[in-house]
């Protein structure tokens, strides 16, 4: 149902999933959010005229100099001094552009109500089209808006960047860093007067991109605090920013990062941005619930139970054979995998990083009677059978660059630096996107492939595409997108992860198309408990590779017990880097002891609310996935470094119903105590309390020493008579 908004005397109301939008739409303006966050309750007009005037600042001689409701898209001409909104031109002129005689109109639409703004600039010939939503099923605040040119002298658009206000309690900044097999280290920071801002130019969001903005009250945590975020849904450059004016806004910006020339208007051609989306909550957990509960929602999300994955890689990197590799799947299947991966190394010509990239086609040499006999192995023993592709990479030692040359990035310097003996693939080119899709539909269709691991290695750099040199960073991600959809039109149940060095490619704009990600090709579990924390607060379990490596880790050389790499990977899609083929029998059973636990328990996982602790000890962890309806719960305390205080004291269980009884217990799915260990009374015989003592009063925290930890299975019972 649509409703016309008419004089835009009083603002709208936009309300789901526990949130409120309050808008003023009034004076033929463009949009101003009075309110954002938690759900108001339904205001009648009165209501609303008033919270709109109790809105509003005193304002003295200047506009500019006092504190207004800023529009979502903040504009120059109307006294904004801050980052601009919109910035483009026509050959130096038309560069101050001011929006206004705006229409609206609210969809009330079944996903969520939208609201929906036109509006002119008639002395530039400009319109823009915003649409500004409220998710019914998440309470996420997502919007967008579409610039078109109007005239016949072309409009160039620089940067446009849409703004989301958070109220002066806002008073700390977190976002997250990293590098390479060392993703989502967070940071924080006060909010103060000026801009705090990250921005992607390697034409993927990186390893060390912040994929969150968050602002929130003064010492917020994952369980108190009101916090507000912002997150672009695009898998290329971008830019994210923290501002905060001396009048006093506050708010978080999100757009495209736009190379010259990349936007440029013709008459009636239009560019829309990116979606920005924009999630609160009291804690983090119950912001990073509300892009949980989006991402299962959709259509698209996957809904059968996650398959255990084996993925060759760190077992046996580049040497291929038959007889390995189906001795290997053998030993997996055992186990308990139901999904065996081929990694890098199958393609013709590629024995290391070095060469053949590009160049998709199985390798007789390696592989003489094919990839079928291998696949048909994997499928008579149970499982799906996946295959590792890098398709927008390329080697300049392989046949494809040799012959095609044109059909790598060349922003007019050659091909540029290399990295990872790597360059570009150019999908701007249709003849390079239809022979890229063509090499790997094909194979998809003829050895019937249930996966794709689709890497990401190197970063797009000067990124021009041939012969004009002119970017071709924004029409390579589109080209991406597109290739991923039409490659699961046409082979219905394929599922791709998006893997990209790593953590490199991991944002809502893939997620349309990704089912899941890989969040580092880090498998130490000392590294991948902060990773897979930090990348949850977007991401849910579900939809993170979470895999059991080595005992001594491939990328950092630390080693650690089965248990403990176990209980780090059961936490996500679950699967497994061991090199089987060298693994003795008692290593064998427990791996698959814990792979069966993982099933057992799956559901919950994959289902349930993500909470984690905040202990005054940084130390100590404490985290795990509550059943939406509280019924049970899974926790994991931890030891991260060598604590200032012992022993540790009570540790509090999140998350639970406070009027419920439940039992704990720990849990040894790999392994049990050794004889003689110390344990508390209650890791002994269990206990049974209510849900309010536990979050109150909480248990002894058992004693561990260093990348050690408990796994504590919670489960409601009738309350003792």
């Amino acid at each position: 149902m649509k409703e016309n908004v008419n004089d835009g005397s009083t603002p709208i109301h936009l309300r789901a999933g526990g949130t409120s939008l309050v808008i003023a739409v009034d004076g033929g303006r463009l949009p101003r959010i009075l309110h954002w966050g938690p759900d108001l309750g339904a205001l009648g007009d009165d209501a609303l005229a008033d919270l709109h005037r109790a809105a509003l600042p005193a304002v003295g001689d200047s506009a500019v100099t006092y504190p207004q409701p800023v529009p979502v898209l903040p504009q120059l001409a109307e006294g904004w001094l801050g980052r601009p909104g919109l910035v483009g031109d026509a050959d130096g002129r038309r560069w101050a552009p001011k929006f206004r005689d705006a229409t609206h109109e609210v969809d009330h639409a079944d996903d969520g109500p939208v609201l929906r703004s036109t509006a002119l600039d008639p002395e530039y010939g400009l319109a823009a089209d915003f649409e500004i939503q409220v998710l019914a099923a998440s309470g996420l605040v997502r919007q967008r808006v579409a610039v078109r040119n109007d005239t016949a002298a072309p409009y160039r658009i620089d940067s446009l960047e849409l703004a989301l206000p958070v109220p002066s309690d806002a008073s700390e900044i977190l976002d997250l860093t990293g590098r390479w097999a060392l993703e989502r280290v967070p940071q924080r920071r006060p909010f103060h007067v000026g801009e705090w801002v990250r921005a992607s130019r390697g034409g993927k969001p990186g390893l060390e991109h912040t994929m969150l903005l968050v602002a929130g009250e003064a010492g917020f945590g994952f369980r108190h605090g009101l916090v507000w975020a912002t997150h672009l849904a695009w898998s290329g450059n971008q830019v994210l920013a923290a501002e905060r004016t001396p009048a006093g806004t506050r708010h978080l910006t999100a757009g495209e990062v736009l190379l010259p020339g990349e936007v440029v208007l013709g008459q009636g051609e239009s560019y829309r941005s990116p979606w920005q989306y924009g999630s609160w909550g009291a804690g983090l957990d119950d912001l990073a619930s509300r892009f949980h509960r989006h991402l299962r929602s959709r259509p698209q999300h996957p809904r059968s139970p996650r398959p255990v994955v084996l993925n060759t890689w760190e077992a046996v990197y580049f040497h291929h054979d038959l007889d390995t590799l189906t001795a290997l799947a053998e030993r997996g299947a055992e186990a308990g995998a139901e999904r065996f991966v081929l990694d890098d190394g199958w393609f013709q010509g590629r024995r290391d990083d070095t060469s053949s990239l590009g160049d998709w086609t199985v390798d007789p040499a390696i592989w003489p009677g094919g990839l079928e006999p291998l696949v048909a192995r994997v499928r008579e023993l149970g499982m799906d059978f996946g295959l590792w592709f890098e398709p927008e990479m390329v080697n300049l030692d392989s046949d494809l660059a040799r012959e095609h040359p044109e059909w790598i990035f060349d922003g007019g310097h050659g091909p540029g630096l290399a990295s990872r003996h790597q360059h570009v693939l150019d999908l701007g080119h249709p003849d390079a996107y239809t022979h890229l899709f063509d090499r790997i539909s094909g194979l998809v269709g003829s050895l019937g492939i249930d996966y794709i691991k689709w890497d990401h290695n190197r970063y797009l750099l000067d990124a021009g595409h041939t012969p004009d040199g002119r970017p071709g960073v924004r029409r390579q991600v589109e080209q991406a997108y597109r290739l991923m959809a039409e490659l699961k039109a046409a082979h219905p149940g394929l599922e791709i992860e998006s893997c990209a060095s790593g953590g490199g490619r991991v944002d809502l704009g893939v997620l349309e198309f990704a089912d899941r990600v890989w969040p580092s090709d880090c498998n130490d579990p000392h590294e991948r408990l902060e990773i897979q924390r930090w990348t949850g607060l977007l991401v849910p379990p579900e939809m993170q590779g979470t895999h059991i490596g080595a005992e001594e880790s491939h990328t950092t050389h630390r080693t650690h017990p089965l248990d403990y790499r176990a209980e780090k990977a059961l936490w996500g899609h679950l699967g497994i880097e061991v090199n089987l083929l060298t693994a003795d029998d008692e290593t064998h059973a427990a791996l698959a002891r814990w792979i069966a636990f993982h099933k057992e328990h799956r559901a919950l996982l994959h289902s349930g609310d993500v909470v984690h602790a905040d202990l005054a000890d940084a130390a100590f962890r404490l985290e795990g996935v509550v059943a939406r309806d509280r019924g049970e719960a899974l926790y994991a305390f931890s030891v991260v470094e060598r604590p200032s205080t012992w022993p540790p004291g009570r540790i509090r269980l999140p998350g639970l119903d406070d009027e419920r009884h439940y039992t704990v217990e720990a849990v040894h799915p790999g392994s049990a105590p050794a004889a003689g260990a110390v344990l508390p009374p209650w890791q002994r015989d269990g206990v049974t309390l209510p849900g309010r003592a536990l979050r109150l009063v909480g248990i002894e925290a058992p004693s561990l020493d260093v990348d050690r930890s408990v796994l504590l299975r919670v489960v409601s019972v009738p309350a003792a008579s």
